[in-house]
């Protein structure tokens, strides 16, 4: 793995304030007031104009007299994360200023991805006397549907944050940005629709008194659209920054009983939730609801006033995701043994691969491998795809080029799906590796990572780590700072975990190889020590056998054990010095 360390001059005596600045610089983030919105975002950021302001009026006087007149709203949401948490902000909003509204959550497996032409007729089946639908995080790219919807008199009010593309829809309405998440751009409107439309009985159509039994806080809904931002790995700065970081808060304290049920079986009632608890526990689980049965289940549990019904539905989902990593992880295997890396795509394809799980083989493929991924889900007529990228190239322009194979594509740089007629499975096949062969360079296919500055582990004490602990939360946009430290000695090296895939040690460095003689009160006779741990490091125990020194790269954390709290070194890389 390749190493490119942004600061490479080591500091040479303790300044706290010089790594923090350094950090930020790191983010691109230099000038006063970009480092004061940094460090101490505030819901005032969200005050910005972020819509377009002729579109927000339209949008929210279509709105205020659907309510006025009683006519059926649908909101359709996507069935990922960011589109479910964003359809139960924007449907609580509309419901609580008085609207007739319902949710519509797409079938994955009957009605493809977002606005299409079978949801709607489905949606329509339902809800026959629908008069206008307004869109979660997606129907940018929905011309036809647009179109066959305007044909139907119904109009339709867009809310999105994807990419517009070449050719538009023309819905009566777009509310759209590309600096928030679909959560975040469903927040964000509530918010305007909720200062602007006055709330109305459904009973007389009389404006109710703003004092009576409402829907859910701001606050609340701040929570949910953290999750959804979150999830949606857009970059953690700005303000995804603020909805993310003052989401956390609301959501490790929330008083919603679908989301308490959930944290609950996840084991985090009464923590303080991060970003990696979202990520990695609890997103997954309201993903698995779309990936296996119906999404509408997670949007269930989310809006619930029923305690029962939350811990049933948390439940489900539970069962569900751990049904989903069972179906994952035997995919993965099955994957991982017939790939060829031959061809610098990694292109894989069968019948048993269910198509709600093909994108995480996908992108578990093309993490081990670093090479982009294709897995397939090979059907009687039409077969299902998923793509994952590596960082610097552009997946789905590369997929495009062969459009004359598919029967659909969309996605992103990073990643994408498609369909195609599986009588040309194989002639894909062989055009995306002619392609993929000739795009994809060598230099990108050596693993990258980003090293923020050179330190000695004397500097690393409970005062900085505090520090840099307000540039939390990480995530895309705002890695967690990773730090070299030369020159270490290891000693305690043992294998540990279940499958015995991560190492523990502890490393040690001698102060007097550092003018200054920093001095930390881990330290004994001149020396350093920390605890370090290292998750899918084992490959490694071998070479730490040795007597040799090693530099090693890692980020800080705070480690708590029997109540007392120490600070200790994860790994990211390590290599002789």
């Amino acid at each position: 793995m390749k190493w490119n360390i942004l600061n490479k001059i080591q500091i040479t005596k303790q300044n706290n304030d010089y790594i923090i600045a350094t950090l930020l610089k790191n983010r691109g983030i230099v000038s006063k007031n970009d480092i004061e919105q940094f460090l101490n975002p505030s819901l005032k950021q969200l005050e910005k104009d972020f819509f377009d302001k002729k579109q927000l009026i339209k949008a929210i006087k279509r709105i205020k007299q659907a309510i006025q007149n009683q006519e059926q709203i649908i909101v359709y949401s996507d069935y990922d994360v960011d589109g479910i948490t964003g359809t139960a902000i924007l449907w609580e909003t509309l419901h609580d200023l008085g609207a007739t509204t319902m949710p519509f959550v797409p079938d994955r497996f009957k009605h493809g991805y977002g606005l299409s032409r079978k949801g709607i007729d489905a949606l329509l089946n339902k809800y026959p006397e629908t008069k206008l639908i307004i869109t979660i995080d997606n129907g940018i790219t929905a011309v036809e549907e647009v179109a066959y919807l305007r044909q139907k008199g119904i109009d339709v009010i867009i809310t999105d944050h994807h990419t517009i593309p070449k050719k538009k829809p023309d819905p009566f309405a777009l509310i759209h940005t590309t600096e928030l998440s679909g959560s975040g751009v469903a927040y964000v409107f509530s918010k305007k629709l909720t200062k602007r439309v006055p709330r109305h009985s459904r009973e007389s159509g009389n404006p109710r008194d703003p004092r009576s039994e409402s829907g859910m806080t701001n606050n609340d809904h701040l929570s949910l659209a953290a999750v959804g931002t979150i999830a949606d790995l857009v970059p953690l700065v700005g303000p995804n920054r603020v909805i993310a970081t003052l989401g956390l808060e609301e959501l490790s304290k929330t008083k919603r009983i679908g989301l308490a049920a959930l944290l609950e079986v996840c084991g985090l009632s009464n923590q303080k939730i991060d970003t990696y608890h979202v990520g990695f526990m609890i997103a997954p689980r309201i993903n698995a609801a779309g990936r296996l049965a119906q999404g509408i289940e997670a949007l269930q549990l989310l809006c619930t006033k029923s305690r029962e019904r939350a811990y049933l539905l948390a439940e489900r989902l539970n069962n569900l995701n751990q049904e989903r990593q069972v179906m994952m992880s035997s995919a993965f295997e099955h994957a991982q043994s017939n790939i060829s890396q031959e061809n610098k795509l990694l292109f894989v394809s069968h019948e048993s691969y269910h198509e709600g799980i093909i994108g995480l083989v996908a992108g578990n493929l093309a993490e081990k491998f670093y090479r982009p991924a294709i897995v397939v889900s090979v059907g009687k007529e039409v077969s299902k795809a998923s793509a994952r990228s590596i960082k610097g190239f552009n997946i789905i322009e590369t997929i495009r080029m062969a459009s004359d194979l598919l029967v659909d594509v969309g996605g992103h740089p990073m990643a994408a799906g498609f369909s195609v007629k599986t009588e040309q499975l194989v002639q894909l096949e062989e055009e995306l590796h002619t392609l993929f062969n000739n795009q994809v360079t060598d230099a990108l296919l050596e693993k990258q990572m980003t090293v923020d500055m050179e330190l000695s582990l004397s500097q690393i004490t409970d005062e900085l780590y505090t520090s840099i602990s307000r540039m939390k939360p990480y995530g895309v946009g705002n890695h967690e700072p990773v730090f070299v430290s030369h020159d270490v000695t290891i000693s305690d090296a043992r294998i540990i975990g279940r499958e015995g895939k991560h190492i523990k040690l502890k490393v040690s460095y001698c102060h007097s190889r550092v003018s200054g003689n920093l001095r930390d009160p881990r330290s004994e006779s001149g020396m350093t020590h920390f605890d370090a741990i290292g998750f899918n490091m084992a490959n490694h125990y071998a070479e730490l056998l040795s007597e040799k020194s090693f530099d090693i790269a890692y980020s800080v954390m705070e480690n708590e054990w029997n109540g007392e709290k120490s600070l200790q070194l994860k790994l990211k890389d390590m290599r002789f010095s």
